[in-house]
């Protein structure tokens, strides 16, 4: 089969000042070695990032207000004819054939809804990281712990092979996530695929949550490679901006009052409940900004109770196959 005689991956970027990066990352989803249709949905950017987006091949609507991460792709994928959908951060670029990996990827594993590759780390300048000559990872998959904190399995590491295998994974990072048409409309709730009431940060566990209570499987593969210049890590947590770190705090109960189970929740004690107690302290103590996360948690309440019950009536996995993967050492299995 042709390029051009397969039908075109969706690639959707939902973009919020990110003219330092767009360019380049179009330009790597132009290259991709099978065909591709793009949509941007801008989220009122202030800087030249529209403009950037006009010199390339895309479907481009600018919202006049920051309408947030999840239902900027959420307006891209409704109403679209793909099999296929990409979902991409403006601040990674792609090798030439990572869709063309990943897709294969997707055919050749049963039951599989998502599927990465390997993320390497770079800088402000599209530079890749290195560290002692090796190159520094962004992410193999994601992981969640008994605390109820999730990871990209790898990140920060200096890579010598060791996440070289294809394997099984919780989830796979918002940043580079490749979907199936089929899973994203069997976790759809009314007309979401990603959870708007998140705005940004934690939807891509939330959908990884979300996929395994239903049985879709997310293959990490090594042979898909790009690059990712990661601003939000934990470790950088007082340098973020008072907004981030308020939807961070605020989406990790809302994630749980939807997805949590009683075999979960025993699984994780009494880890998850220290955290929680750990989080208080440090916004009482350092971080008075986000304690409006906790009346926004409690004003949505009642809608997340409904939404919890639609997610677990219609769950295909049994909890304790769930709670196998809160593991503080990062989970991973042979498809």
């Amino acid at each position: 089969m042709t390029k051009q005689d397969q039908t075109p991956v969706l690639v959707s970027l939902v973009t919020y000042n990110d003219e330092p990066f767009l360019a380049r990352c179009l330009e790597s989803v132009r290259n991709q070695t099978v065909p591709v249709r793009v949509k941007v949905f801008d989220n009122a950017s202030e800087d030249r990032t529209r403009e950037i987006a006009d010199q390339f091949e895309v479907d481009l609507y600018h919202s006049p207000t920051n309408k947030g991460y999840s239902r900027g792709h959420n307006s891209n994928l409704r109403g679209e004819d793909f099999q296929v959908a990409l979902l991409l951060n403006a601040d990674v670029t792609l090798e030439p054939d990572w869709l063309e990996v990943l897709v294969a990827t997707l055919d050749e594993v049963e039951g599989a809804g998502m599927a990465g590759g390997k993320l390497y780390r770079m800088d402000q300048n599209g530079e890749q990281v290195f560290r002692r000559e090796a190159p520094v990872l962004d992410s193999s998959g994601i992981f969640f712990t008994p605390s109820q904190r999730h990871f990209d399995r790898g990140s920060e590491e200096e890579d010598h092979g060791q996440y070289d295998r294809r394997h099984l994974v919780f989830g796979i990072t918002g940043a580079a996530l490749l979907c199936s048409r089929e899973m994203l409309e069997d976790l759809r709730l009314d007309q979401e695929y990603l959870d708007e009431d998140f705005f940004a940060y934690r939807e891509d566990a939330d959908l990884a949550w979300r996929a395994q209570l239903k049985g879709w499987k997310a293959v990490y593969e090594p042979q898909a490679r790009a690059f990712h210049c990661r601003h939000v890590l934990p470790s950088r947590r007082r340098k973020l901006s008072a907004r981030i770190n308020y939807h961070s705090l605020k989406n990790r109960y809302l994630m749980r009052m939807k997805n949590l189970d009683p075999t979960v929740r025993w699984h994780c004690f009494p880890y998850m409940w220290l955290r929680d107690v750990g989080i208080l302290a440090y916004v009482l103590c350092f971080e008075w900004s986000s304690l409006p996360a906790y009346r926004e948690v409690w004003r949505l309440r009642h809608k997340f109770r409904e939404k919890r019950r639609l997610i677990q009536s219609t769950r295909r996995v049994d909890p304790q196959v769930l709670a196998r993967w809160f593991s503080f050492t990062p989970t991973a299995l042979d498809p």
